[in-house]
């Protein structure tokens, strides 16, 4: 903790994110950072229908609690969050009146947003930027990519620096905001702590929840849990599964989660000569995914198009070998080829066959690689997070000791 004067720090964000609470009440605990923060929609506060998993969610992690924070005010502009849904006034004047040294924002692509931006920087208050975006997202049109360089070239000028969330993060800033702006680490972390207690304390019921599904003990257990949603590519995962198993190869596949592809990929599963060793969980909540990540032997993520997947942070957490594609943005920094998992071509179901055989085909490979993931998500948490933006604030607020 610096000496220095104490930083008044203004944190505009579309809604309450489970994962980001703990690290604002972090971030609040820090003696010379005066943080407020301001949500643009109560969206995620009890009980909401998530696009994403397509059933209706309550966290039960407390989202509100040890920060101070506020809801803006909004018009009504129907349900969910978009664009300019909820569209928010009185942001201006919020950081007129709050005497802020810095206004930090997540994102760029809704009107709330924008406003926090243009508006802080009109007022002369440094803006610091984070967001996920990588340059491996989705394709676009050159209209869309002109327009796109157009919008960076305003939106620049109103950016004093970028909070980058990882490797892939920081390229697409160097890429879109010039080798002048600076970039401050801050990477995308979950509550190392919590998570890895959790595991821990589920360890001794493993047996019991094998148990209540059905595993046999002894049989590698391979888990995906994530939205089903077609990017996610669950179903890579099970022709995957299905190959090694073709091979001869015993394992159990347990995939947690819900959305437009459940149904799809089940049928296949349950269509299969393998069915019994497949199993289908639904959702679960964040509390309830430490004791699965406890029971499986290799975590998967075969997404084509994720910005981070926080999910495999937890998984690493629970101390688990990780196989993921090379489009999933936290293997560049959270994946090592060959140490604590694998990474393989995205799309690729021969290569993820491979990779996964690899992983549970040698006793005790899989049990090392999740040593090294547990040694290598203990360097990757909030501290880190705080240290990133505590550089940022002492280059921007004068007195301010990072």
């Amino acid at each position: 903790m610096g000496l220095g004067r104490v930083a008044r720090v203004a944190y505009f964000v579309s809604h309450p994110i489970q994962y980001q609470a703990p690290l604002l009440r972090r971030i609040a605990l820090e003696a010379d950072i005066e943080l407020r923060v301001f949500f643009a929609s109560d969206h995620s506060v009890g009980e909401f229908v998530d696009e994403g998993f397509g059933v209706k969610v309550a966290w039960d992690v407390p989202l509100l609690s040890g920060y101070t924070s506020e809801f803006l005010p909004r018009l009504k502009s129907g349900p969910g969050l978009g664009f300019a849904r909820p569209f928010c006034y009185g942001i201006f004047e919020r950081i007129w009146r709050g005497g802020f040294d810095a206004v930090w924002v997540h994102g760029y692509h809704t009107v709330n947003a924008l406003q926090a931006i243009f508006g802080a920087s009109a007022l002369g208050v440094p803006v610091l930027l984070r967001a996920e975006s990588t340059l491996e997202d989705r394709q676009r049109s050159g209209a869309k990519m002109l327009a796109k360089e157009l919008f960076f070239a305003v939106l620049r000028k109103q950016v004093r620096g970028v909070l980058a969330i990882g490797k892939a993060n920081a390229r697409y800033w160097r890429r879109y905001m010039g080798d002048e702006m600076p970039v401050y680490a801050m990477p995308y972390a979950v509550d190392n702590a919590f998570f890895e207690a959790k595991a821990e304390a589920a360890r001794p019921r493993v047996a019991a929840l094998k148990l209540e599904l059905g595993l046999e003990g002894g049989v590698p257990v391979m888990l995906f849990a994530s939205k089903l949603q077609t990017r996610k590519r669950c179903g890579d995962l099970l022709d995957a599964w299905l190959k090694l198993r073709e091979q001869g190869a015993r394992s159990y596949l347990v995939v947690i989660g819900d959305g437009e592809e459940r149904a799809a990929v089940e049928a296949r599963a349950m269509g299969s000569v393998f069915a019994n060793d497949v199993r289908f969980l639904g959702f679960k909540n964040q509390t309830e995914l430490p004791a699965y990540f406890a029971l499986c032997d290799v975590f998967v993520l075969p997404s084509v198009d994720e910005p981070w997947g926080l999910v495999v942070n937890e998984a690493m957490d629970a101390g688990r070998a990780i196989v993921v594609s090379d489009a999933v943005g936290c293997q560049a920094d959270l994946v090592e080829d060959g140490v604590n998992g694998r990474v393989f071509p995205a799309g690729d179901v021969s290569a993820l066959a491979e990779a996964l055989a690899d992983v549970v085909g040698t006793p005790g490979r899989a049990q090392a690689m999740g040593t090294a993931s547990l040694e290598r998500i203990r360097r990757h948490g909030f501290a880190e997070d705080v240290a990133g933006l505590r550089r940022a604030l002492g280059d921007f607020v004068p007195g301010f000791v990072a």
